[in-house]
Order: C-alpha cells, then sequence, then structure tokens
C-alpha cells in the first residue's frame, strides 16, 4: 500500500470527526458568504451567458429546439423557473440587431462574472495551495469563455440526442410476440443525459478551478456526490415551492428572481461544501505525513 492511501485510509477511519472538521473549515472559510456571491454573481450571468450561445448556435440549428433543450437543462439548476428565465432570453434576443459590438462585450464580461467568482471562493477554500502555486492571470480570463464554448457544445449533443430519441419515440420493438413501445426513451433518456452532463461538469470545476493539480477520481466522486445532493436538493425545493412556499405572496413581482437567487446560492452551498471536503482531505493526508516523516527523523 502505498503512503498516500494509507494516509487516506487514516482520514476516512473517522468520518464523523472528519465532517466536523469540513463544517468548521466551511464556517472558518465564510462559505455561507462565498456561496451568496456566487449565486448572485451568477444570477447576473446567467441571462447574457444563454444569449450568447444561443446567438451563436441558431446559425447552426432551429432556435426552438434549442430553447426547448435549454429549458430542459435550467430545470437541473433552477427547478420551476426555466420557462420564464428561457423567455427573458427569448425577448432579449428580439432585439440582438441593436446591440453592437460594445453591447457583445458587455455580454461577454457579465457572462464571466460566475465563473469568476467561483475561482475566487474555490481559492479561498483550497488557501493552502496559494502558497505553492500559482496561476497566471491570462488563465483566469481564458477559462470562463472556454467553459461557455463547452457548454455551447454541450447543448448542441444533447440537441442531437434529443432528434435521435423523437425519431425513435413512436417505433415500437417486438420480442417473443410482445410489442414494446419508445415513448418513455425521449424524456428519459434527456434526463439521464443531463444527469450525466452534470456531473461531467461538476468534475472538470473540481479539476479546473483550484490552482494545482487534483487527481481525477477525487475530482469525480466530488462532482458525483454533489449532482447527487443537488438532484435530491432540487426535488424538495420543487416541492416546498409548490406546497408551502409563501414567496410569490410576499415578493410579487420579484419572485421568480428570489428563487432561482435562492436556488443557485444552495446549488453553490453544495458545490463549495464538496470543494471543502476535497480541501480537508487534502490538509489532513499532508499533516499525517508530515507528522509520521517528523516522527521517523526523530527516531
Amino acid at each position: 500500500m502505498t503512503d498516500s492511501k494509507k494516509y487516506s485510509r487514516k482520514v476516512l477511519r473517522y468520518p464523523g470527526r472528519f465532517m466536523w472538521r469540513v463544517l468548521k473549515g466551511f464556517k472558518r472559510n465564510q462559505g455561507l458568504l462565498l456561496s451568496g456571491g456566487v449565486a448572485y454573481n451568477s444570477l447576473l450571468s446567467i441571462i447574457p451567458m444563454l444569449a450568447l450561445i444561443l446567438i451563436g448556435l441558431s446559425q447552426f440549428i432551429e432556435q426552438e429546439k434549442l430553447l426547448e433543450i435549454i429549458i430542459r437543462e435550467l430545470e437541473l439548476i433552477v427547478p420551476g423557473h426555466a420557462e420564464k428565465i428561457a423567455d427573458e432570453v427569448v425577448a432579449f434576443l428580439q432585439y440582438r440587431q441593436f446591440v453592437g459590438i460594445i453591447g457583445i462585450g458587455v455580454m461577454l464580461f457579465f457572462s464571466s462574472m460566475a465563473f469568476t467568482m467561483l475561482e475566487n471562493a474555490i481559492a479561498v477554500i483550497f488557501y493552502h495551495r496559494i502558497k505553492t502555486h500559482r496561476r497566471h492571470f491570462l488563465i483566469s480570463a481564458i477559462i470562463p469563455y472556454v467553459y461557455m464554448i463547452l457548454m455551447g457544445v454541450g447543448i448542441m449533443i444533447v440537441t442531437i440526442i434529443a432528434g435521435v430519441l423523437d425519431s425513435i419515440e413512436g417505433e415500437t420493438l417486438t420480442i417473443f410476440g410482445k410489442s414494446f413501445g419508445f415513448a418513455w426513451a425521449s424524456g428519459i433518456g434527456l434526463y439521464l443525459v443531463g444527469i450525466v452532463g452534470l456531473i461531467l461538469m461538476l468534475t472538470s470545476l473540481y479539476l479546473v478551478m483550484p490552482v494545482g493539480q487534483i487527481t481525477i477520481r477525487r475530482a469525480f466522486l466530488g462532482g458525483t456526490t454533489a449532482a447527487i445532493l443537488w438532484e435530491i436538493t432540487r426535488h424538495i425545493l420543487v416541492w416546498y415551492f409548490a406546497k408551502l412556499s409563501l414567496v410569490n405572496v410576499i415578493y410579487g413581482s420579484f419572485a421568480t428572481a428570489v428563487v432561482v437567487l435562492l436556488s443557485i446560492e444552495i446549488a453553490s452551498i453544495i458545490f463549495l461544501l464538496g470543494a471543502q471536503v476535497i480541501a480537508e482531505f487534502e490538509r489532513a493526508t499532508e499533516e499525517l505525513a508530515k507528522a509520521a516523516k517528523e516522527k521517523s527523523e526523530t527516531n
């Protein structure tokens, strides 16, 4: 057994103690404040980001089909209000001929704000890496736009998959004289594609956002755990806002913005908690390795 695996097992031997350490670290790093900052900047970024992606992809794919896919994917992030966000994007696109070069530049700036804030929040959580690792400012500036391109590619792939699933939806398969329809294929298939895409997105964020290198295994475990926790939370939020919430009564026309902000903040808390788990795991294993080294040198 390698030393790293040995120290990792020691850390996980007492999961309750380790999770208490994670929560204390999250509180020390002002995790709720960081989550609020990420959520606020994400709210500012979501409309211009989707508008730019739609403008680019509508040159190749029908806009109505793109909007349908975007609404499906937005339901994984802002449950219950995806259509309202899409309506705002469509309303903006009606005036895109008046945007101009300066307007495009402003949209690019606001689109990048969510990723920039997320990178800063991750830097606070992984503060132990800042001492030994640095990232060139140009790389930080490029990361948001690379992710926007990847999101555009992802939406295009999902649109193609949706077209394939729609084409077989009316087909039937006969086995031993029994016919099985594919009416369920489109809904379930797109849902699973969305979940897989969410896991891959979260995994890539855990890999890219912290300075230095994180193992793919840890990033994937973090991304999968965060996606599962968010999926459970998303269904709870849908039920809560449908059955118990008074947000429409209290906030009136501001209700959509409040709900979207709250949903994104809860998702940010889950994501940053996952980052805190990875960071504390690294620090704990480093502390054990340092202690073992000092002990061996003393002996």
